[in-house]
């Protein structure tokens, strides 16, 4: 299908006069179109689940969340890449962002790098993809050359292979093995895809991921049991969380916040529990360092 046949690039009726528009008329309508992509990203709950399941069975053997894409797709892959690590405490390999261009591309265009399929493949390269990774290639046109040839090059490898697009029927779902397909309709502004498909996007990689990291044990409750405390905001949002967990003081959360350098899950097992931090520590090792597990089995 060619670009301008796609339905990111489609004109909105609704909004065809919206540059003479009142300024509050302006903001109430893109907030109604915005009302449209949670619809969107709902018929893709299915998929998306799919996606999890399979996903978190190869992260938990070791496997890596690989994120590839060019332009606002690769820029939203690169963020939820890096807000994995001090949100559930992983080490930064686990999680990666590529947008075509490299670094440089996350804050100028760099000419024609999205239109290589051959720039895909050798940057998963360079990363030495295994069968255990998965790839998860976002295109809000689903078409992109640089997603495909990552795509491509992970079915080489046998790599699980997730799509994210924002059209029906994509190009880049048909080289994927789980396609995501959240279709919005138009654009507020023709073809602005940072917009309503950059926000079903970033929606679709808050849940694959934060779904991922819960089937990891990252998440007990509702809560970040393996956030990074590296500030004094987030030292005090750790001593909360083991305050409502454990229903200890914040000064005993605190204390034994300290004595377990920082580690929150640790500090939970041991109050719960009431056993020293090395019976602790042994009970979250025999359990994959799954809190839940831990007191379920306790």
């Amino acid at each position: 299908m060619k670009i301008k046949n796609l339905v990111t690039e489609k004109r909105n009726p609704v909004t065809m006069h919206i540059d003479t528009m009142s300024t509050i008329e302006m903001v109430k309508t893109i907030n109604n179109e915005d009302k449209k992509v949670a619809e969107a990203v709902g018929t893709q709950d299915e998929q998306i689940a799919k996606a999890i399941d399979e996903a978190a069975k190869r992260y938990g053997r070791g496997g890596r969340l690989i994120y590839v894409g060019a332009g606002t797709s690769g820029r939203l892959g690169v963020l939820d890449a890096a807000e994995l690590v001090p949100t559930y405490g992983i080490k930064p390999e686990r999680a990666v962002g590529l947008i075509a261009g490299g670094k440089e591309a996350m804050y100028c265009a760099v000419e024609g790098a999205e239109d290589s399929a051959e720039l895909g493949e050798q940057d998963l390269r360079k990363l030495k993809l295994t069968a255990t990774d998965t790839v998860i290639g976002i295109a809000a046109s689903g078409r992109t050359p640089y997603v495909v040839g990552c795509l491509d090059y992970a079915k080489q490898v046998g790599a699980l292979r997730v799509s994210v697009a924002c059209v029906p029927d994509s190009v880049i779902g048909h080289h994927a093995d789980i396609a995501i397909e959240a279709v919005a309709g138009p654009e507020v502004i023709t073809g602005s895809t940072r917009m309503k498909s950059g926000t079903a996007q970033k929606m679709i990689l808050n849940m694959l991921s934060t779904g991922v990291m819960i089937r990891q044990g990252k998440v007990y409750q509702n809560v970040m049991i393996d956030v990074q405390p590296t500030n004094s905001k987030l030292v005090d949002r750790a001593c909360r969380i083991i305050n409502v967990t454990t229903g200890a003081s914040i000064d005993e959360a605190l204390t034994t916040l300290k004595k377990t350098d920082n580690n929150v899950s640790l500090a939970i097992v041991m109050i719960k529990t009431g056993t020293d931090q090395d019976t602790a520590a042994k009970l979250l090792a025999a359990h994959h360092g799954n809190v839940g597990q831990v007191l379920q089995n306790k």
